[in-house]
């Protein structure tokens, strides 16, 4: 792990490189191919490698040129087994979101806008399920850090909305009525919309920094539990 860690950060392995044969790589790294096979599974879990099986010109470990899911899970387990508070979450998703529809209102196109609105209308479904609204929100938020241009950024947003998933569709399903919590939070995705495409940043960060913190605030007056990761 080690060794291939250093040829990625000196530049010698890049996306799209096709790594040499198991027995190959073995000699060359000077490690047992058992110790070369759990390097490559660990290097698959976090997205840095996809090992596809088979010989030829399709098999064999290539390292993937997009993110992987690696960090995404990496924090769903850690906020699972409580490394960081309710307080944590709700802090850094306030922080991440108002630089989020901040730039969005600067930089967000025509096209990014008519995609959030379809999102919204989506949201509008008289049939939607709780697990289907989440579904649908988090695409709403991620359309939005996607709208910024900024690729890290959408990413981080893409994985904690990923790690809290599991957790938020716990607490729409355990609310009295979801669907009356579910239409304050159409509502305030609209007005988020309207003051990215004013470009009005300060609004908007606003907003979203009230969509979040009022939405913890609902579940906890409403007698559900927090929802630790978000």
């Amino acid at each position: 792990m080690a060794q291939i860690e250093q040829r990625i950060l000196d530049g010698f392995l890049r996306p799209g490189d096709r790594l040499p044969s198991e027995r190959d790589l073995s000699q060359l790294l000077g490690v047992s191919r058992p110790s070369l096979r759990e390097a490559l599974r660990v290097l698959e879990a976090l997205g840095v490698v996809e090992v596809r099986s088979g010989g030829g010109p399709d098999g064999g470990s290539v390292f993937v040129g997009t993110p992987g899911e690696g960090f995404a899970n990496l924090l769903k387990l850690q906020l699972a087994l409580g490394h960081f508070s309710n307080d944590d979450v709700v802090r850094t998703r306030v922080f991440l979101e108002e630089w989020v529809v901040g730039e969005a209102a600067r930089r967000s196109t025509p096209d990014d806008h008519a995609r959030l609105r379809k999102i919204l209308d989506q949201m509008d479904g008289p049939g939607l399920t709780a697990r289907d609204f989440n579904r649908l929100d988090t695409e709403f938020h991620v359309a939005m850090a996607q709208a910024t241009g900024n690729a890290l950024g959408a990413y981080l947003m893409s994985s904690l909305r990923t790690a809290i998933h599991r957790r938020m569709i716990e607490v729409y399903e355990g609310l009295a009525d979801w669907r009356e919590t579910a239409t304050t939070v159409r509502q305030e995705h609209r007005a988020i919309l309207d003051a990215i495409e004013r470009q009005d940043p300060d609004r908007a960060a606003a907003l979203v920094r009230h969509h979040i913190t009022s939405f913890y605030d609902t579940t906890s007056t409403a007698g559900q539990v927090v929802p630790r990761t978000g």
